[in-house]
């Protein structure tokens, strides 16, 4: 979370928006967000999940647990969800790679080109009509 919250400033900058779902109570929320100095100050919100039904309709939701997995989930503002990732409860996620993936979907949107593997902001993406398809 304190990875997140170093790059949230950026996210908003981007147009974007994130929210933490855990299913956790604010008040968990709270006291983890005072015991945990890189968090003190984080500006994205906590949402609480404690009936499970966000969790459930994303289905990242761990029955057996009662928590969700440790999940990403990119939705563009008409709804729909264009990315999801879940990560093994062991491993972090690899957020400059969200926020590349965050980019990347700005770009697609203002230039109406796909974006190659490893591509990063400034590179050229690639024309995705049909038209150009043994062209590439």
């Amino acid at each position: 979370m304190a990875a997140v919250a170093a790059v949230y400033p950026h996210i908003q900058a981007a147009g974007a928006e994130l929210l933490a779902i855990s299913t956790d109570s604010i008040y968990a929320h709270n006291a983890f967000k005072q015991t945990s100095p890189p968090l003190k100050d984080a500006a994205f919100p906590l949402v609480s999940d404690r009936n499970q039904e966000i969790g459930n309709a994303y289905k990242v939701l761990d029955r057996k647990a009662g928590a969700t997995v440790r999940a990403s989930v990119f939705i563009s503002p008409d709804q729909i969800i264009h990315a999801k990732f879940i990560y093994p409860r062991e491993i972090g996620r690899n957020i400059p790679e969200h926020f590349r993936l965050l980019q990347a979907f700005f770009f697609e949107k203002e230039t109406g080109k796909g974006v190659p593997a490893n591509w990063i902001p400034g590179h050229p993406g690639i024309n995705m009509a049909p038209s150009y398809i043994d062209k590439v």
